[in-house]
């Protein structure tokens, strides 16, 4: 069942016809935080994302990378806490996708922060925002890397019964989103 963390599979071949691998990256970031993984389509993110966090969530520590898909093509980073900064640069290069953002936090969820980063004009998609162990799919080509999809947490394994309900609904309560 285990499968190692990276693995690869290559298709496509023929005339006319571009190699494709098939990799899955796992992010890594601390037990107590959360990652976001996005696309979007300028320099200016790192910036913008930076706003729009410290603003919506002011008591949130975070660590943002932005891989530059044209020109210098570098993982551009700001956040307020060092070792996230780090850690979301890790994870940004390990993806090696242009255009490809990774958000890291710690003291908020990403419910407290999501609208305000869909709202930020450069931010094309959101692939996940999670605390699970996550994998990301990526397609890598002669031009290079793009993000496939997400493999988010563990599969599911039953269908909620009475109990589950109301603990949901208990748990919902008890953090102050449901009243």
């Amino acid at each position: 069942m285990g499968q190692p963390a990276e693995w690869d599979y290559s298709i496509g071949t023929g005339r006319g016809v571009t190699m494709i691998e098939i990799k899955s990256v796992r992010m890594e970031f601390p037990g107590d935080a959360n990652i976001i993984v996005g696309q979007s389509h300028f320099i200016k993110t790192v910036e913008d994302l930076y706003e729009a966090v410290a603003t919506t969530a002011p008591q949130a520590k975070f660590g943002l990378a932005f891989n530059e898909s044209s020109g210098a093509c570098l993982t551009r980073f700001d956040g307020n806490d060092p070792e996230l900064q780090q850690i979301a640069i890790k994870n940004a290069q390990a993806l090696a996708c242009g255009h490809t953002f990774v958000l890291v936090l710690s003291a908020a969820y990403p419910i407290n922060v999501l609208n305000a980063i869909r709202n930020v004009p450069e931010v094309c998609s959101i692939f996940c925002a999670t605390a699970n162990a996550v994998e990301i799919i990526v397609a890598c080509t002669e031009q290079g890397r793009g993000v496939l999809g997400v493999i988010d947490g563990a599969p599911p394994k039953g269908v909620e019964g009475q109990d589950d309900i109301a603990w949901r609904h208990d748990l919902l309560r008890k953090i102050g989103y449901k009243r």
